[in-house]
């Protein structure tokens, strides 16, 4: 499978990887934390780690730590506005369950 972006996702993140003048991509990784027990991470690469697992997707390398795979495989990062607020969206096909605050979740 793979981890892609949406068309909004990766206008996003190619506008602020220009905005800051450096940059190579995105990781996305998960964590241990919160009520539900995983939680994503985002954040922009300026130098890609030799572990990391590398997609591309619309124009955007995307890469992904060996061990976070297993849990986000097959995971689309869409970029959406709601009302005055705007994220990053995860749609990821392996969550089983979201805690209520909707800061993590289960596998």
């Amino acid at each position: 499978m793979a981890i892609t972006l949406s068309d909004a996702a990766a206008r996003h993140v190619n506008r602020y990887l220009t905005k800051r003048g450096k940059g190579v991509g995105v990781r996305l990784g998960v964590k241990t934390t919160g009520c539900s027990g995983l939680a994503y991470k985002l954040e922009y690469v300026d130098e890609q780690d030799p572990d990391d697992v590398v997609f591309e997707s619309n124009g955007v390398r995307v890469m992904i730590d060996p061990k976070s795979l297993a849990y986000i495989d097959g995971t689309e990062l869409d970029f959406v506005r709601e009302g005055l607020n705007e994220g990053f969206k995860f749609h990821n096909p392996n969550e089983r369950d979201r805690c209520g605050c909707g800061e993590s979740f289960r596998i």
